[in-house]
């Protein structure tokens, strides 16, 4: 299909791109920008007026929930949520059921995905088998059965001995490594952030060092190997202080944000709404503004929407014993725009906030994704920035119907979401 975006703003802040231009695509790629090319005669014409037309977005954490998990979402119906919030290429941890730690079962996800024929699906091996923290897989296996990192998802390694040997291998053959900074001791009951709020509320508390003790860790093996390590939903101003001065010490190290924690805090948990309870644990007003900052500076790399899709018999239990995780694919876009006018300078707030879900996102993976460029894969999401939308629960197509964002109206609605050159998504 060739398919001409007229009179649309193209943002793509790989390029340099902030200007209405239109978008030209032929056989999966992108052929033009602003001219179309000799001879092109498009079989289908987008009119944006008013609309944003931007690479497709990256998502560096969406829990799928298959192979194992299909009683709390569906490939397809998870894939269908991912279109219809604009992404159009998505990272998936490991902990699966079974456990993403053999070359047939990456083979199997990825040719299921690829049925489907809607985003692109980059899975993360497991680090260790079964996520036991004991024996290391075979990453080389794994990479070439299509996995683009290694990750211990939410298990951590006890045996730090392990963790170095890892980072070790990984370092010999260029792979990365995504961890979360979670000391397995340091709060391990804990559902809540450790302060006031857990305390009035009678919550088992997470405290901040359980993040940083993990993170002095992590970056300790990391000096000592040189590895490329991506540190995985960083939650405090104390861990981000960590990650800023390691980047000034020149250490290989990226790291991401959860969208909910860009925005929210502890007080969102109000009566012990089990919607909230996410993981890490929503902190403090501090620690939210420190994320927000750390955005703005370059020390935090990206956001993503850690989908965790979660069924109604895990979710609507008292606070304390509800499953972790809420549906975010379908709020990426929003929230990060909600974080750009909020934080960012007026004439850059949407190219930053649009950079921090793609072109910055594919940086990490080492995709080519994330941008328009002429000759780069026809990934495209179309939003309108005035269309207000309100998060109702029956609306969403994630199986996952549990966020702490239910009954906000947010700004950023995906009109259409292109996927290789053919229209995935059209409201």
């Amino acid at each position: 299909m060739k398919i001409h975006i007229k009179n649309g703003h193209l943002v793509d802040p790989a390029n340099g791109i902030d200007a209405q231009q239109d978008v030209y695509i032929a056989a999966g790629k992108v052929v033009g920008i602003g001219q179309a090319p000799e001879g092109f005669a498009a079989s289908k014409v987008i009119d944006a007026t008013g609309l944003i037309v931007a690479p497709g977005l990256v998502d560096l954490s969406a829990r799928l929930r298959e192979p194992g998990y299909e009683h709390k979402a569906t490939l397809e119906s998870e894939m269908q949520a991912a279109v219809q919030g604009g992404v159009t290429s998505l990272v998936c941890p490991p902990d699966t059921d079974p456990v993403l730690d053999e070359p047939g079962l990456v083979e199997m996800l990825k040719h299921r995905a690829r049925l489907l024929n809607q985003a692109h699906v980059y899975p993360l091996g497991a680090l260790t088998t079964k996520l036991e923290g004991k024996s290391l897989t075979e990453m080389a296996e794994l990479t070439d059965a299509g996995c683009i990192g290694f990750s211990q998802a939410d298990q951590p390694i006890l045996d730090t001995t392990v963790l170095l040997r890892a980072l070790q291998y990984a370092k010999t053959f260029d792979f990365t490594v995504w961890l979360r900074p979670q000391d397995p001791h340091l709060g391990r009951s804990g559902v809540a952030h450790s302060g006031p709020v857990a305390s009035r509320l009678g919550l088992s508390g997470v405290p901040v060092m359980a993040e940083t003790v993990a993170l002095h860790t992590i970056l300790e093996l990391v000096r000592v190997t040189g590895a490329r390590v991506h540190l995985c939903r960083m939650s405090t101003a104390a861990g981000l202080d960590l990650v800023r001065a390691a980047k000034k010490e020149g250490l290989p190290i990226t790291c991401d944000v959860g969208a909910h924690h860009v925005h929210m805090t502890e007080m969102d948990i109000g009566f012990f709404d089990s919607n909230a309870r996410l993981n890490p644990p929503l902190r403090g007003q501090r620690d939210r503004d420190a994320i927000r900052a750390g955005l703005l500076d370059g020390t935090v790399d990206v956001i993503c929407s850690d989908h965790t899709p979660v069924d109604d018999d895990e979710k609507l239990l008292p606070f304390g014993e509800a499953s972790p995780g809420a549906t975010g694919l379908e709020l990426l876009l929003s929230l990060a725009l909600k974080w750009g006018e909020e934080c960012a300078e007026p004439k850059k707030a949407v190219a930053q906030a649009i950079a921090k879900v793609t072109s910055d996102a594919a940086r990490i993976v080492g995709l080519q994704a994330g941008q328009l460029g002429v000759g780069s894969v026809a990934d495209v999401c179309l939003f309108d920035p005035a269309a207000h939308w309100k998060v109702e629960a029956a609306a969403l197509a994630s199986q996952g119907k549990h966020t702490p964002f239910v009954g906000y109206e947010l700004a950023g609605q995906v009109k259409a979401t292109i996927v290789a050159g053919h229209i995935a998504f059209q409201r």
